[in-house]
């Protein structure tokens, strides 16, 4: 089992014309934070200095999450509502993938 994101959702056509959805999911992996102790003291200074930019500036965020795609559903309109799912952007699943099938759980 392997937690995914709903990252993006668009609007599709397939090559016969017929619309459809592109349904991106991306790996749902916090990296664990760790603590680095500066050996000297600039080094001291240039991590207090980066540390007041983050929490200042939004550019500046440390990235703790990392959007590593896992899976992209290319589906019709039919075969979109025939999945049974409504799939909304941030919203996490829970998937199991077992016996050739993939299952997909609305994470709690």
């Amino acid at each position: 089992m392997f937690r995914v994101k709903v990252n993006k959702i668009e609007s599709i056509r397939d090559p016969d014309g017929n619309l459809g959805k592109r349904i991106e999911l991306i790996e749902d992996r916090v990296v664990p934070r760790f603590a680095i102790r500066p050996r000297t003291e600039e080094a001291k200074v240039v991590q207090d200095v980066l540390q007041a930019m983050q929490q200042q500036l939004p550019m500046f965020q440390a990235r703790t999450q990392f959007a590593i795609p896992k899976i992209i559903l290319f589906l019709t309109e039919q075969e979109y509502e025939s999945f049974g799912i409504n799939f909304d952007v941030n919203q996490i699943y829970e998937i199991t993938i077992e016996n050739q099938a993939v299952k997909f759980k609305k994470a709690v």
